[in-house]
């Protein structure tokens, strides 16, 4: 029980990373976790959310599967983005942004006009 006490928080978390039906079991000196993300992204916010704990690596073992890879998951517009600002935060190339742009264009018809509050899909990672 110590070791769902020490990552309670993460537990109780993982419905805003969009984790769902995660099982919680203290194994072997271990806790074992698994569930289901939504999206890679929303999986990979759950590990980076894991990875703050210290020890993590001796103490969990996490099967997280992704139900919809056909995005990575979602960016909601700020003021000031850009899609280059956004391909380089989440494909690491600024000028990927037309890949952006096409998975988008049921909500945009101009790469250079994206409004604060739109939600954006972005594409899978290569």
């Amino acid at each position: 029980m110590a070791l769902q006490d020490k990552y309670k928080g993460l537990i109780d978390s993982a419905g805003s990373h969009n984790v769902s039906n995660l099982s919680v079991a203290e194994q072997d000196g271990k806790l074992r976790l698994k569930g289901t993300a939504r999206h890679p992204q929303d999986r990979d916010a759950f590990w980076t959310a894991l990875k703050q704990h210290a020890n993590w690596e001796q103490e969990v073992a996490a099967d997280i599967a992704v139900s919809d890879e056909s995005i990575y998951g979602y960016h909601e517009v700020k003021s000031g983005d850009t899609l280059s600002k956004i391909a380089k935060a989440y494909l690491g190339d600024a000028n990927a942004y037309p890949k952006i742009f096409e998975i988008n264009r049921d909500q945009l018809s101009d790469p250079d006009k994206i409004q604060v509050g739109q939600k954006l899909k972005l594409p899978p990672r290569a």
